[in-house]
């Protein structure tokens, strides 16, 4: 293996601000910033940063996507389902399938890993 393989993420530079394909605001005045610091070659993941501050979204979502907490507090409750509350040191999936609510709590800091279909 050679370090060209290695991939650090360090600050989080050239965010693109703007909310996300299939993410509406349902509450308050969120902000999004998401910053893709890695694709394979074959486009089919991407990882990065994302950042946002307080408020509610409803999402829906057609890739799988990973995501590793570094800051904030989030509250996702699937349409129907029971909510959960994610927070800093977390980690946890979100299905192609999902639909519902993201009550940002706390700004919010997350790594994410999303397998495109």
């Amino acid at each position: 293996m050679t370090d060209t393989t290695i991939l650090k993420f360090g600050a989080v530079d050239n965010a693109e601000a703007g909310d996300l394909a299939g993410w509406v605001v349902v509450e308050g005045k969120p902000t999004m910033k998401t910053a893709v610091q890695h694709t394979t070659a074959d486009g089919k993941v991407m990882s990065g940063t994302w950042q946002a501050t307080p408020g509610t979204y409803h999402a829906t979502y057609t890739d799988y996507e990973f995501v590793h907490m570094i800051a904030g507090r989030i509250i996702i409750t699937a349409d129907g389902g029971a909510p959960v509350e994610v927070g800093p040191g977390d980690a946890f999936v979100v299905e192609a399938d999902f639909k519902g609510t993201w009550k940002i709590i706390e700004p919010v800091t997350k790594h994410f890993v999303v397998r495109v279909d």
